[in-house]
């Protein structure tokens, strides 16, 4: 779809749909226009208890629940339970953390880490700041405090170079272009693209004239520079070789002219080489930039957030791959994402809320099941729940509730590096799909820390089973504690059974019985 046709479609959002009216809650909508589109397939039922309360704690705190959070949800016999506790996890301590392992990936693809980026984000997300606000703190590359200091961390790792290599400038722009408007104009550098129409050589030039002149001034911080833009980017396709120029411009959008500056005058504030201060542009890209992008008459920005926020609730976006938002791939609703990113901008860019609406959903809390009698359904129909990865992160923190095992308080978790260095994927590879892979499978196998949760510690999971006599009463605590459920009636004779034949090592078969539940792919999926 056209750049002017996105913005009229924002403007076109029906006021009622599929019989959901304009001032219902967002969510009956979501559901509303979601069965619209279905053609007449029917949708999964309604995710039990067990099912729903395991999604919705991973997603909203990155972690399976605690054994005693398990039993008393479903022992919960209030109707309005699921939104009370929706409304737990995004005031619960976890959400922030939650978020701030979530936008790490999604913004920094494993690049690297820094602790002021990490502070950054975890602030932010305490505080609700809306991610409009966010886009412009890290754009911008100028921190206005130091609680702003580490959103700089988004440009500065990414202007390193390495040996005799040059900072790859190309490389950044196409990440501002798909992680902030969910376009991918990697093959538009040098010519037009070959196979997208939407996209061209112009726009790629145009957001490269946004961000050619900084430069990393210091890693530590971290900490960025910004050289005076004197004249627009000159370029050229390798097809038509026609010289062509560019101010900075956003993809599909207008060129913003280059101020005629004299010489010595490019600063209102010049750099102080006494402090090393950097001075103050009269005319900043950066600033541009971070003024620009994340405005709300541009629908790509709020489009593209919306979308990613759909694919961590729904397991897979509204437009998918979430970086290929053009005509040639439409969304699969596209009313359902005009109506995400007009409530979104109405709402002030916020995303707890839009968070709260796509829980609340029906399609959101529907099984993973088939209906009765249908062999299939497509991912992106949302009739029933999509399986979605889990992090690193999430494995790390969900292993050790599940079996009992705390993390050191107030410190980072040493175990961080050994799961991100087994489960995460290369450094610019999005983590947006299940991706099994045999050195993660190798990892629970053989890891000493994992194996050593196998053994009876005072109060871990181990220890717990170990000292139930009853097998039915170890099935039970072994299920709700690593899986959130109940046992079937087969699951709780296969712990009797292999209970009986190890009675002589109970510890050991515990141990065996937890190791199996933690590397099955129930555990290792988000269903």
């Amino acid at each position: 779809m056209p750049h002017a046709a996105w913005k009229a479609a924002l403007l076109l959002v029906p006021l009622l749909t599929a019989g959901a009216a304009a001032d219902d809650p967002l969510h009956a909508r979501i559901d509303a226009l979601i069965m619209a589109k279905a053609g007449g397939r029917p949708a999964g039922a309604s995710a039990d208890d067990a099912e729903f309360l395991r999604r919705a704690c991973l997603d909203l705190a990155g972690r399976i629940p605690a054994t005693a959070e398990a039993r008393a949800f479903l022992a919960d016999k209030a109707a309005d339970k699921r939104a009370k506790l929706i409304d737990q996890f995004l005031q619960g301590p976890d959400y922030p953390r939650r978020m701030q392992d979530l936008f790490h990936v999604v913004l920094m693809e494993r690049l690297g880490d820094h602790p002021a980026w990490g502070a950054y984000l975890r602030a932010s997300f305490e505080k609700n700041k809306p991610w409009d606000q966010m886009a412009r703190d890290i754009l911008s590359g100028r921190p206005k405090d130091e609680g702003t200091r580490g959103a700089a961390f988004f440009y500065a790792k990414r202007l390193e170079n390495y040996g005799q290599n040059a900072v790859d400038y190309p490389a950044l722009t196409r990440d501002v272009g798909r992680l902030f408007l969910g376009v991918d104009l990697q093959c538009a550098q040098c010519h037009d693209h070959l196979y997208i129409k939407d996209y061209k050589q112009q726009d790629f030039q145009g957001l490269f004239a946004f961000v050619k002149n900084v430069s990393l001034e210091d890693s530590k911080k971290p900490a960025v520079v910004e050289k005076p833009t004197v004249q627009k980017v000159e370029f050229m396709s390798v097809f038509r070789k026609v010289p062509r120029q560019t101010g900075p411009r956003l993809p599909f959008g207008q060129e913003i002219e280059v101020p005629a500056l004299e010489k010595g005058k490019e600063y209102e504030v010049p750099p102080d080489p006494k402090t090393g201060a950097p001075g103050v542009l009269r005319f900043s890209t950066l600033t541009k930039l971070a003024e620009t992008l994340p405005a709300p008459e541009d629908p790509l920005f709020a489009r593209n957030i919306v979308n990613r926020l759909w694919w961590l609730m729904m397991g897979r976006g509204l437009v998918h791959p979430l970086d290929q938002h053009h005509s040639g791939n439409p969304p699969s609703h596209p009313e359902l994402l005009d109506l995400l990113a007009k409530e979104f901008v109405a709402h002030k860019y916020d995303v707890k809320w839009l968070l709260r609406e796509l829980a609340l959903s029906q399609t959101y809390q529907r099984s993973g099941a088939l209906p009765a009698g249908v062999k299939s359904l497509p991912r992106e129909s949302f009739l029933t729940a999509n399986e979605k990865r889990l992090s690193a992160e999430q494995l790390l923190v969900s292993m050790r509730e599940a079996m009992g095992e705390r993390a050191p308080d107030g410190k980072p978790d040493p175990l961080t590096a050994k799961f991100q260095k087994a489960f995460a994927n290369p450094p610019r590879e999005p983590e947006d799909e299940i991706n099994p892979m045999l050195k993660a499978a190798l990892f629970v196998l053989n890891d000493e820390a994992v194996l050593g949760w196998l053994t009876p510690k005072p109060g871990n999971l181990v220890d717990r089973l170990t000292k139930l006599s009853d097998p039915e009463k170890v099935a039970e605590e072994l299920y709700l504690s690593v899986l959130t459920r109940l046992p079937t009636a087969d699951e709780r004779q296969m712990v009797a059974k292999y209970l009986e034949k190890n009675k002589d090592r109970r510890a050991v078969a515990c141990g065996h019985l937890a190791w199996a539940l933690l590397a099955s792919t129930e555990f290792c999926v988000n269903h």
